[in-house]
């Protein structure tokens, strides 16, 4: 199969991009390398350094002149959160304007399905349910939040009116190798990071908000499984188990031998205390569950980031 991946330099999108090459797709990627590393790039995809806000660029590459894929995967996004609190106009044009110019070549160029990276971690907000089933209210606390389930929103409306089909993926809070240590989501990295460079580790507020963390080849695994099969819908890809960041920090400085004292800065307002994804949807749906435990990601990440130092 021809597939598309917007974002494929990024975190996740390069670990899929992989794995589609692996399984002997042909692969394209548009990514404006804002967030995204070149190095992550595989080189046997073809690479268009394009923005997803810039229309003609992007449906040049879904010509049937180019790549006329069969399959797209939306990854690209602004990812930050705190930013989208500070400025929701920049948050809503890439993740909102930007996303509709995906979704209109989309359907200019028939293609097959779409599978679109989501936020779990986001939409749900304050959820009343832990671990969260997808039928739980989707009351998103952020801009952040909002656009994601805005561009849910606008898929519906492309499967509904133009047949698209498509497969939303909710992602819990995913980690793994590559992952950018930019993005304040990525507490893993960041303390993996901050660690190996003997640099303190400030842990937001009391350490005791937990997060359901999510390794990146699952996810992957996930995001595959969706394109193969014939369903349509929205997928929670989460462990179903919550980890406060005092637990993550502890086995992260395990790992990497770090003396590191634990220490607390002020906590962040509006921050979520509890965030957890039930998985039994795509589970029933696609047969799909973790592989990765905690233990076994987290040495997977931190051996990666150690490489990357040199030790």
């Amino acid at each position: 199969m021809k597939c598309l991946v917007t974002g494929g330099a990024g975190f996740i999108g390069s670990h899929l991009v992989d794995e589609l090459i692996n399984q002997n797709h042909e692969v394209a990627i548009i990514d404006n390398l804002s967030t995204g590393i070149k190095e992550n790039i595989n080189p046997k995809a073809k690479f268009y350094k394009v923005d997803i806000l810039d229309n003609k660029p992007v449906a040049e590459v879904f010509s049937k002149e180019k790549e006329n894929p069969d399959f797209v995967f939306h990854l690209a996004a602004q990812i930050n959160v705190r930013r989208s609190v500070e400025d929701p106009a920049f948050d809503a044009s890439t993740n909102i304007v930007g996303s509709l110019n995906v979704l209109e070549n989309c359907r200019k160029y028939n293609v097959k399905k779409i599978i679109f990276a989501s936020s779990g971690g986001t939409i749900y907000g304050k959820a009343p349910v832990i671990p969260t089933p997808e039928e739980s209210p989707e009351i998103p606390l952020c801009p952040y939040g909002v656009a994601k389930l805005s561009v849910e929103k606008y898929i519906n409306y492309y499967h509904k009116i133009y047949g698209l089909n498509f497969a939303i993926l909710r992602l819990a809070n995913v980690y793994g190798p590559r992952q950018n240590v930019k993005g304040e989501a990525g507490v893993v990295a960041i303390f993996s990071e901050k660690m190996l460079a003997k640099q303190n580790v400030i842990i937001n507020g009391d350490g005791l908000q937990t997060r359901d963390f999510v390794f990146v080849g699952d996810v992957v695994e996930a995001i595959i499984l969706a394109m193969k099969s014939g369903q349509t819908g929205i997928f929670n890809v989460g462990t179903g188990l919550e980890t406060n960041v005092n637990t993550i920090f502890k086995k992260t400085r395990e790992l990497v031998n770090s003396d590191c004292e634990e220490l607390h800065g002020a906590a962040i307002p509006g921050e979520i205390e509890r965030s957890c994804l039930g998985f039994s949807k795509i589970n029933k749906s696609f047969g799909w569950q973790p592989h990765f435990d905690l233990e076994r990601g987290l040495l997977e990440t931190t051996s990666w980031f150690k490489k990357e130092k040199g030790l």
